[in-house]
């Protein structure tokens, strides 16, 4: 269970990244008036990103509910400004892409492009700063790596 818990943030932000790159896509192909491929990108990040919601929740359950940021000075600073800014905006995706999703659903397609038009730059805000948070928590670039095995030097 340990070992699951401390790599549950790699696979999370491989769904992010993924999330990122199904948005970029959905995005060109509804620029491009391809409508079923932008369905099934936008569906296939909404799948993605519940995964790593699902992902996410686990982790804070198995390994408690804060992990501390490694590293001091600037980079604290921004990356609690980045963290802040991604937590707020990812309580308000949650809401804001089940709505869009169901007004293209139901066939409201000024309200769906109306409300996609703010839905798309926070998701994407928030899964783009999802894998820079594992980045600077987990690269070890900033300091030790949260929940890493610890070795314990042999007694011989």
């Amino acid at each position: 269970m340990v070992l699951l818990a401390f790599h549950l943030p790699t696979l999370n932000a491989a769904l992010n990244a993924t999330a990122a790159l199904l948005l970029l896509c959905g995005f060109v192909a509804i620029k491009r008036r391809a409508l079923v491929v932008h369905r099934r990108c936008m569906l296939s990040a909404l799948a993605t990103s519940t995964l790593f919601l699902i992902g996410y929740v686990t982790h804070k359950v198995m390994s408690g509910v804060h992990t501390s940021f490694p590293g001091a000075g600037a980079a604290r600073v921004v990356y609690y400004a980045i963290l802040v800014t991604h937590l707020i905006l990812a309580m308000t995706v949650v809401p804001l892409a089940l709505v869009t999703v169901r007004h293209a659903r139901r066939g409201r397609w000024e309200r769906h492009k109306r409300l996609a038009r703010i839905t798309f730059p926070i998701w994407l805000y928030v899964s783009v700063t999802g894998v820079v948070i594992w980045w600077m928590l987990y690269s070890g670039t900033f300091g030790p790596i949260p929940g890493a095995p610890v070795a314990v030097p042999s007694a011989g």
